[in-house]
């Protein structure tokens, strides 16, 4: 009588090991990751004959489906997050920027809307956009909005302002609204969002501010569950990013430089962007 055959020897009837599926199945995943993402080709290899052809062209279809249904998703997952840089580009064009965004930046998590963050760097890197050096930085303040719209909730603490008054400014920290974020740009680039997404200001006074090459900076933060942008000072901008920077009010103060606290507080936490206070380390 012969032997049982041993697992894994190759005879006949015997199943693959789980590993050696597993890893044949991520290959094949991994090779269909690369044909969508690659660009398309033009032609059929050197010398194939007609069958070969037959096979490609029916494969190339399959595969058309695939990168054509990628295209769409990349385009509205874009335009999503990036509304204000389609009207300045115009929607044809944005289109084929997601495209090549898609095929330069693939997705690299699950979550497409945490696809995007690139596309500022992106756009300032394009030789075609070259005359539209603002679009980069309007898609930093889109996205600063984007990441704040699924920013974790964060409840207002006003009790915790009376902090403000018994402890020192270098034990002392704000707490900011989910979301903040300053973006400063030698563009008008708050004008450009609101104008915009909020008609304000004029598209007009907005092309007569680049054409002055006026800069500006914008603040992004989260009001309950709306983002919000609004132009800011560069102290304002300083203060605030060297508060999500960790920093002391104290030292925060010191880079804001001529910021009137006393006056920009009460603003501030009326717009909700300051939520409260809290001793340094809580």
């Amino acid at each position: 009588m012969n032997a049982p055959a041993c697992p894994g020897n190759g005879a006949a009837g015997v199943a693959p090991r789980p590993r050696v599926m597993a890893s044949a199945l991520a290959e094949q995943q991994q090779a269909l990751l690369d044909a969508l993402f690659a660009p398309a080709p033009t032609q059929h290899p050197p010398g194939a004959g007609p069958a070969a052809k037959a096979a490609s062209f029916s494969g190339a279809r399959g595969l058309l489906a695939y990168r054509s249904n990628a295209h769409a998703l990349a385009e509205r997952t874009l335009l999503a997050g990036f509304p204000v840089v389609a009207q300045l580009v115009g929607i044809d064009s944005f289109h084929l920027l997601a495209r090549d965004f898609w095929h330069q930046h693939p997705p690299t998590r699950g979550d497409l809307a945490q696809w995007g963050t690139a596309l500022a760097a992106f756009l300032q890197s394009s030789t075609q956009l070259a005359d539209e050096p603002y679009l980069g930085d309007v898609a930093r303040v889109e996205w600063a909005l984007h990441l704040a719209a699924g920013a974790a909730d964060r409840a207002p603490e006003p009790a915790s302002f009376a902090l403000l008054s018994s402890t020192a400014p270098d034990a002392l920290a704000l707490v900011l609204a989910s979301g903040t974020a300053a973006v400063c740009s030698a563009y008008p680039v708050a004008s450009i969002v609101t104008a915009h997404l909020e008609a304000s200001p004029s598209l007009q006074a907005v092309g007569q501010k680049l054409r002055a090459r006026e800069g500006e900076c914008a603040l992004v933060w989260r009001q309950g569950f709306k983002p919000r942008v609004a132009q800011c000072t560069s102290p304002e901008a300083a203060l605030v990013q060297a508060l999500l920077n960790g920093a002391s009010l104290s030292a925060a103060l010191d880079r804001a430089g001529e910021l009137d606290f006393a006056q920009w507080l009460p603003s501030a936490a009326q717009s909700g962007l300051v939520l409260g206070a809290m001793a340094v380390g809580d």
